[in-house]
């Protein structure tokens, strides 16, 4: 009696099929068949039908490591935050991000990975893993104008989109919303409310979205001043400008520092949601009602604009479709290298509640 089982036969694995034996029963070249398992547009339909039956009848399962050493691939994208955990988390922004590249990736093979890059360590060690060639492409988010990992990603030619810009010359591809237009749009809502004494909270000014929704605010204050020339403002528009990091507590300290040099504000636009909730709280503690008082807009149109009371009117941006568009760059950007690069930006636009 065997002892493999009590009589019954042993279990007997089955060789794995070969890229050959697909080939062979399609009835065409090894080449026809690695380009359908690869995804290249260069075949035929019957082509591609012949061999999807035969990797069906087979149940063929492609060498992912031996696919990766032929065609240099890694299946694998990086979404890069240089900035504090901190921010990460308690900023909306981030999360809408993340929400729309994982979205535009879920039909595809990559894996998305997430890199928080907060010091020179945690960069030189990012640099290393790029250089290795152990990610396809790159997705960079919260771009600073001396950030060096763009210039990295240049010089080694990998792929890579940014979520903004880091001036106008940017030389790598990017998605971003339109922060001055937006910006413009807030502050005219403003005006039309009759405020004049109107201030702003600003991100930090090495952020080029900060600084284009400062020039939108700006921007929008000289077209107060032709609205008072003709007499029918109140007064002039006056500037009134504190720069902040786009955190809560930022907020609160902008504020507090604006109520101080100028008590007699009647409006704030905060360069982002975070920062207007902070500053609404030091409104409160200071005894100003919003918005009889103060109006108060902020920019995001973020879940904390809408959990805040009052509600605050807010500029919309489409975060989460960036996401998804800065994907799907990305993944053009990597099926078909040397592109030019490609500048996108989406509109914005103003949501109106009770703050203003």
């Amino acid at each position: 009696m065997s002892s493999t089982g009590q009589g019954r036969d042993p279990v007997i694995a089955r060789p794995r099929p070969t890229l050959e034996e697909v080939a062979a029963l399609a009835g065409v070249g090894r080449g026809t068949v690695s380009r359908v398992i690869n995804g290249s547009p260069r075949v035929s339909e019957r082509a591609r039908a012949a061999v999807e039956q035969a990797v069906a009848e087979l149940g063929y399962v492609p060498n992912r490591a031996a696919r990766t050493l032929v065609t240099s691939r890694a299946d694998a994208i990086a979404l890069v935050v240089p900035e504090a955990q901190t921010r990460l988390f308690s900023e909306p922004y981030f999360a809408d991000i993340i929400s729309g590249v994982s979205a535009e990736l879920a039909d595809t093979e990559m894996q998305l990975l997430l890199v928080l890059v907060r010091n020179q360590r945690e960069r030189d060690r990012l640099s290393a893993y790029l250089r290795a060639q152990r990610v396809d492409g790159v997705l960079l988010v919260a771009v600073h104008r001396d950030d060096p990992l763009p210039g990295v990603l240049e010089q080694l030619g990998i792929p890579a989109v940014l979520a903004g810009r880091r001036g106008e010359q940017e030389p790598l591809s990017y998605v971003a919303a339109d922060n001055a237009g937006g910006a413009r749009m807030a502050v005219r809502h403003l005006l039309r409310r009759g405020c004049r004494r109107i201030a702003t909270i600003t991100g930090p000014l090495d952020h080029e979205g900060a600084e284009a929704r400062l020039a939108g605010y700006r921007a929008a204050l000289v077209e107060g001043l032709g609205g008072a020339r003709d007499g029918r403002a109140r007064e002039r528009p006056v500037e009134l400008v504190a720069v902040a990091d786009f955190t809560e507590q930022g907020g609160r300290l902008a504020m507090a520092e604006l109520l101080q040099r100028d008590p007699g504000l009647d409006a704030v636009f905060c360069a982002s949601d975070v920062m207007a909730a902070g500053a609404l709280q030091v409104l409160r503690a200071a005894g100003r009602r919003v918005p009889e008082e103060v109006a108060l807009v902020g920019f995001d149109d973020s879940i904390v604009a809408r959990h805040t009371e009052p509600p605050l009117t807010s500029v919309r941006q489409p975060t989460e479709e960036m996401g998804r568009a800065m994907a799907r760059l990305l993944l053009d950007d990597i099926a078909g290298p040397g592109r030019a690069r490609r500048q996108l930006v989406l509109a914005t636009e103003l949501v109106t509640r009770d703050s203003a």
